[in-house]
């Protein structure tokens, strides 16, 4: 039978979200209801809320979620009723011309439910990134749900569903990091550190930390940060060069979506090296460069969509690691709060006092 249940919304931009009864339907061919245990608060979440992705208000906010399978449709064999997850936004298709060359990271035609969760006036709600799990029970696609070990706890594996899968992925997937290299991360905030994170895990030697707050520059440390740069005390690009004999660093990942930093990452890295783009940038942003300098100066210039990640590939190997004592997701989970603390959270992340907030449920 349908759900009756307790979700955050967003009604309109800029307006403060609020805790409202949601509907949410029994799950239909290939898709599958989730009881959520806990949803890290994002800042996609808070895009969402201004407006700056789409206009398709109201929306039901939250999407880095972990939970159990309440219930399955019809034709769905992947996932089962008690099935401990990670909802994932990009369900790969198994079809398109990505997946059938053997890259389905990169599949173009990702889906979600087919079906609407909607207000108790009928009024459908668009998921955040086709999930919505700001909420106790939400309906998914079924191969959004990627079954990891339940021991690990919900507050932490739902990370891995966006921004710490993003900086790990960054790293490892989109910039290659391997052992020996030097990296620059240019934004320490979640995604940031994440990619820190990611580039100790693969045996980075030298990984330096760039931001404009001590205090984030402090939190990186903790993640494998071997060098910091406070970016308004120092410029980046020289402090990086003279960390690194003089050349740059071999990967620079830029964290914040701006086309300054963008800027500081191209100049940082080393001849042939690789710049990372996993910040997001709004609509309205460019950038210009100098074309001799792209050519010149060789190497790769990469965006990361989600870490370039394959969720039933890295989200149970992450957990592993994490369970190993090997990756510290603990780290970013600042706080626990309730589905009513949701605006709370997003005025701490503004103001940066956050790494992630974490909803329980």
């Amino acid at each position: 039978m349908p759900y009756e249940v307790q979700g955050v919304v967003a009604r309109a931009k800029g307006e403060p979200v609020r805790v409202e009864r949601v509907h949410v339907p029994d799950p239909g061919p290939g898709e599958a209801v989730v009881n959520i245990q806990a949803c890290g608060v994002c800042h996609t979440d808070l895009h969402y809320r201004e407006g700056g992705i789409t206009d398709d208000f109201p929306f039901l906010l939250g999407h880095e979620a972990a939970g159990t399978v309440e219930a399955v449709g019809p034709d769905v064999t992947t996932v089962q009723p008690g099935d401990y997850v990670i909802l994932n936004w990009r369900a790969v298709c198994g079809n398109c011309r990505a997946c059938l060359r053997g890259r389905p990271w990169y599949c173009f035609a990702t889906h979600n439910a087919k079906q609407k969760m909607t207000l108790e006036d009928g009024t459908e709600l668009t998921p955040a990134l086709g999930i919505g799990a700001f909420i106790e029970k939400t309906l998914v696609a079924a191969g959004q749900c990627t079954k990891v070990d339940p021991a690990a706890r919900p507050a932490v594996a739902g990370l891995l569903g966006c921004g710490v899968m993003a900086g790990i992925g960054a790293a490892i997937n989109t910039g290659g990091v391997t052992r020996g290299d030097s990296v620059a991360v240019i934004g320490c905030g979640g995604v940031g550190d994440a990619a820190i994170l990611g580039s100790s895990l693969a045996g980075a030697a030298k990984i330096i930390a760039v931001d404009v707050d001590d205090r984030k520059l402090e939190w990186a440390k903790r993640f494998g940060a071997t060098h910091t740069i406070n970016s308004t005390k120092t410029d980046p690009v020289e402090a990086i060069r003279e960390l690194t004999g003089g050349f740059g660093a071999d990967v620079v990942i830029e964290a914040v979506g701006r086309p300054e930093t963008y800027k500081q990452a191209f100049y940082a890295r080393d001849l042939a090296g690789t710049v990372v783009l996993v910040g997001v940038p709004t609509p309205e942003m460019t950038i210009e460069l100098p074309l001799l300098d792209v050519f010149g100066r060789g190497g790769a210039l990469k965006s990361s969509w989600y870490g370039d990640c394959l969720p039933s590939r890295d989200f149970p190997m992450l957990i592993d690691l994490y369970l190993q004592g090997r990756l510290d997701l603990e780290g970013f989970v600042t706080e626990t709060i309730r589905l009513d603390q949701v605006e709370e959270a997003f005025a701490k992340m503004h103001r940066g006092e956050v790494l992630r907030s974490v909803v329980e449920l």
